[in-house]
């Protein structure tokens, strides 16, 4: 089992952890039908940036 020579400061533990946190998705609402999506992303209906590029079926 591996051990530290060292022990590892307070402030150390903190910068290491100062990435963990979760973000909030950044939401972009689409200018055909205004339905927010992530960004970058094709939009349910298959639209991105204003642009049909994705034929999506209708599940029945």
């Amino acid at each position: 089992m591996a051990v530290q020579k060292s022990k590892k400061s307070v402030s150390r533990r903190g910068m290491r952890r100062s990435h963990d946190a979760m973000d909030e998705p950044t939401l972009s609402t689409d200018s055909m039908t205004g339905e927010l999506h992530k960004r970058h992303q094709v939009t349910a209906t298959g639209y991105y940036r204003g642009k049909k590029v994705v034929n999506v079926k209708v599940a029945s």
